[in-house]
């Protein structure tokens, strides 16, 4: 038996049911969910997040959901501290702390307790690669720091421009080892075959508009600019240019389609390099699941 605290990790790509699936071990084993997902700490950022509903939640607590302002810059460093904070929090209440996200990097800082590099802005470096492209500041990412690359949003030049900025002042990022966990920890796995993936994808985007293309214009009206939009990912960047006029509706299905299982695929090569991770596929396997859960709680509470 460890004397490290218990915490069961649900992860994945996106769309293969993480929530319902957190939501359901919480019940059964008197847990709360945490959220390890980076839009999902913003307030608004609703529709375009899958940010999961109050009825979904079915009486569960969840954490780190609406903690920042869309305008305000929420770092991993911030969700380290705050994850850490809370599930000390739910032990102290005798409850399981169940974290539950797409998020890898989010998900790797909390349960291995990584250190971040307190690195400061660089001015000159900064103007320099602001002349360039998304594409050309992603490619130059990749040859400084592949592991941070996988993790990514490509297209988002800010933060690009401070991984490189972080990576630049290191001078040499050494390679991703396997960690210890500073918790006793069971990672819960779930991918789905390519066409099932696909298809939720498609449905998942189907589903979102119009509330998409309305809560992008609540956002932009409350003062959050296009630019600061396009920041949160892939619904956001691309219902903004929708929203703006700069793509048709087909255009729109098209790229958000096409990006996001780009997106699914990078996701699943940064949990695959975790060889603690448990696979499972969530529609055939869930009572697989449900045993690997009692058998770690019962073999850590022995």
């Amino acid at each position: 038996m460890s004397n490290l605290p218990q915490i069961i990790v649900v992860c994945g790509p996106t769309a293969t049911g993480k929530s319902a699936l957190a939501v359901e071990l919480a019940r059964l084993f008197n847990g709360e969910v945490i959220s390890a997902d980076s839009r999902q700490v913003y307030t608004g950022l609703d529709i375009g997040s899958a940010k999961i509903t109050q009825d979904e939640m079915k009486g569960i607590p969840h954490y780190l959901i609406d903690v920042a302002h869309p305008n305000d810059y929420f770092s991993v460093a911030d969700f380290q501290k705050l994850a850490q904070e809370k599930i000390q929090d739910i032990h102290s209440r005798g409850k399981l702390p169940i974290i539950c996200g797409g998020t890898g990097m989010y998900i790797d800082a909390v349960i291995y307790d990584m250190q971040f590099p307190d690195v400061s802005v660089n001015l000159e470096l900064r103007t320099e690669l602001e002349q360039l492209s998304a594409p050309e500041l992603f490619e130059k990412l990749q040859d400084l720091d592949p592991g941070r690359a996988l993790e990514i949003d490509e297209h988002n030049p800010v933060r690009l421009i401070r991984a490189i900025e972080i990576a630049t002042e290191l001078g040499s990022v050494p390679k991703m080892k396997q960690m210890d966990s500073i918790y006793e920890t069971l990672f819960i796995g779930l991918e789905l075959s390519k066409e099932l993936l696909q298809e939720r994808i498609i449905t998942r985007i189907q589903n979102r508009i119009p509330a998409l293309f309305d809560e992008i214009k609540k956002l932009h009206n409350s003062g959050v600019s296009y630019e600061r939009l396009h920041s949160f990912g892939l619904e956001y960047r691309y219902g903004s240019e929708h929203v703006q006029g700069n793509i048709t509706l087909d255009e729109f299905n098209e790229l958000l389609f096409t990006k996001t299982w780009q997106f699914a695929k990078r996701q699943m090569t940064w949990f695959k390099r975790n060889s603690e991770i448990n696979w499972f596929n969530p529609i055939n396997n869930q009572q697989k699941i449900l045993k690997q859960v009692q058998d770690f709680l019962r073999l850590n509470n022995n």
